[in-house]
């Protein structure tokens, strides 16, 4: 089957809004019902769904999830939105960049973009608004910051990534964290100069200032604490060695069930099942997808796809930044288009050997991968941080996608600088041997 007519059939089938998973199974098999001789038929298809779901790397995603819904019913987003609020909030862009810090230290606990967008921006974008600021830039800061969710570790893309292309999700975990708090960074510079450019209402910021400075550090802290040790206890046994991301997975759902029920009583009993519920829901969707998306993978690998995809864009160019530029924008296209963990499983065994080939470190490309497809979580059409942000705003998500472009720009910047300089990313690993 003709390389181009498989792809334009599958970008067909995708813009038509078909399941994801429905789409990478029918395309698994397409081959060998236009070729009965072809080697991969419906009991391989089946096969290779099952090897997809049996994965100990992949258990983690589960329990990341629930970990972050729990969390995001028991309210640690406020808490952790007024610690930051105490430092920074009477400076110019003071809350708004509290917000996006938020987002950063709410990465480290859910794993998951669009969450970070759902549990931070609930609290954030009303009290944004109540501020002064316009809705649409307080729904900007939430939906681009919110990105932050699969690059700051623990991420559910890394462990994608990691079984994908059998790496070491816990390198991916250390190698994402000054990426991460680079194009955090790189958002406050933006908020900072919006903030100068538009000026803000100095008396409301003030007195809402001052109500928060008026709880006192320590009572602060006290509040907070629990909130703030959730990411030093997911990262740090991993880290230090003591547990894989999967165990580390298992101990972040029982100390967010912990901190929940018994310390700040947020969640009762009766609410966890709703809580698991809703966390199996989503992940039966994600792990079809998942299964199918491994034999669509596979598929590709019997029809000789990635090489010859390989071949044509080394023919290109032979040049290290050309190649990367042509992987970015492939990345920064099919991110538009379909979801993060599809696009990970189907991109990474086409061109993570492209990327070896002129010199890319896995881990760095792993990287790479995922703050490529972060930044298509906040493009139309199937930007998923969109709908989040639209859905609670009231805002059009075309409006809103407008109104975030300056926020991508910075977002991108930082992305180039990642991908040009890789010791950003491998510091730490290297650090960590």
């Amino acid at each position: 089957m003709a390389i181009g007519v498989f792809f334009i059939l599958l970008a067909v089938l995708l813009i038509a809004a078909m399941p994801v998973g429905g789409v990478f199974g029918i395309m698994s098999i397409l081959p060998s019902i236009i070729n009965p001789s072809f080697p991969y038929g419906a009991a391989d298809v089946a096969r290779s769904m099952f090897a997809g779901m049996n994965s100990f790397t992949l258990l983690a995603v589960p329990l990341f999830m629930v970990s972050g819904m729990i969390m995001a019913e028991g309210g640690l987003s406020e808490r952790l939105f007024n610690f930051f609020a105490y430092f920074i909030g009477n400076k110019t862009a003071g809350f708004p960049c509290a917000v996006i810090v938020t987002c950063m230290f709410y990465a480290a606990i859910s794993g998951s973009s669009p969450a970070t967008v759902s549990a931070v921006g609930a609290m954030t974008i009303p009290f944004l608004v109540s501020m002064g600021y316009e809705k649409i830039f307080a729904a900007s800061i939430v939906t681009v910051a919110g990105g932050l969710g699969v690059i700051i570790p623990p991420s559910i893309s890394y462990i994608v990534y990691s079984a994908a292309a059998n790496a070491s999700p816990s390198k991916l975990f250390t190698a994402g964290i000054i990426p991460g708090i680079l194009i955090g960074f790189s958002l406050m510079v933006y908020s900072y100069y919006y903030c100068r450019k538009h000026g803000e209402d100095k008396e409301k910021l003030l007195t809402n200032y001052n109500e928060i400075r008026q709880r006192e550090f320590w009572r602060l802290l006290k509040d907070s604490f629990w909130a703030l040790l959730t990411p030093v206890i997911i990262l740090g046994t991993i880290y230090s060695g003591m547990c894989s991301p999967t165990e580390s997975a298992v101990i972040s759902v029982f100390y967010g069930l912990f901190v929940c029920i018994c310390i700040y009583k947020s969640i009762s009993l009766r609410n966890l099942g709703d809580v698991f519920m809703s966390g199996a829901k989503t992940y039966v969707n994600i792990l079809f997808v998942i299964a199918a998306a491994t034999s669509f993978a596979r598929c590709l690998t019997m029809l000789r796809y990635p090489q010859s995809i390989s071949q044509s864009v080394l023919a290109v160019s032979d040049n290290k930044i050309v190649i990367l530029l042509i992987m970015n924008l492939i990345m920064l296209v099919c991110g538009m288009i379909i979801d993060n963990i599809p696009n990970i499983m189907i991109l990474t065994p086409i061109l993570v050997p492209i990327a070896a080939a002129v010199g890319v470190d896995p881990i760095h490309f792993g990287i790479i991968m995922t703050c490529n497809l972060a930044v298509g979580m906040v493009t139309p059409p199937m930007g998923i941080n969109l709908f989040v942000a639209s859905g609670m705003t009231k805002i059009p998500m075309l409006k809103l996608a407008k109104a975030t472009v300056p926020f991508l720009i910075a977002f991108v910047i930082s992305l180039l600088v990642i991908v040009f300089v890789p010791q950003i990313s491998m510091f730490l690993p290297g650090l960590a041997g």
